[in-house]
């Protein structure tokens, strides 16, 4: 007796797997197996089966069983390695962006600071020191200091907040 029950277990998981085949008679009629149908016999009695009704019935298919309905397809090592290495080079490619906005923002932070030290130093200071390109030293006239000033104003104003 014991012998004979995992060859029984064995023979009832195979036809409750939930296969479907699919034909067609002699008469043309197709068939399907492993369909729920519904039928009304002689008697007047409903049944309910997967089996196909007695020719001379005409069944109703209530529910088809599909391939998305039973336990999904497991996805072998190379297809999760794929999916694995994918996920991390967009983690990296993201953290990646974000450090380069992270800087541009630090940069722009430093250029709009260094503009208004510019700016302060400029409004404050009575005489202001250039040197032409031969390296000699000469003071800024008021008309040209207050060009530059403008000039730092307009870049403040549309580039820093």
């Amino acid at each position: 007796m014991k012998r004979y029950l995992p060859i029984c277990l064995l023979l009832l998981s195979l036809s409750a797997n939930g296969e479907i085949t699919k034909w067609v008679d002699a008469d043309g009629k197709e068939h399907v197996s492993g369909a729920l149908r519904k039928w009304v016999d002689a008697d007047g009695k409903i049944h309910y089966s997967d089996e196909p009704p007695p020719a001379n019935v005409k069944a109703k298919t209530l529910m088809m069983p599909s391939a998305a309905s039973g336990v999904p397809a497991q996805k072998t090592y190379v297809e999760r390695e794929a999916e694995r290495k994918k996920t991390l080079k967009a983690r990296e490619d993201a953290a990646q962006k974000s450090a380069q906005q992270q800087e541009e923002v630090l940069s722009k932070q430093k250029y709009c600071v260094d503009l208004r030290a510019n700016l302060i130093a400029m409004e404050k200071s009575p005489s202001i020191a250039t040197y032409n390109d031969k390296g000699e030293r000469g003071v800024m006239d008021d008309a040209t200091r207050q060009k530059k000033i403008e000039e730092v104003r307009k870049q403040i104003s549309s580039n820093c907040d």
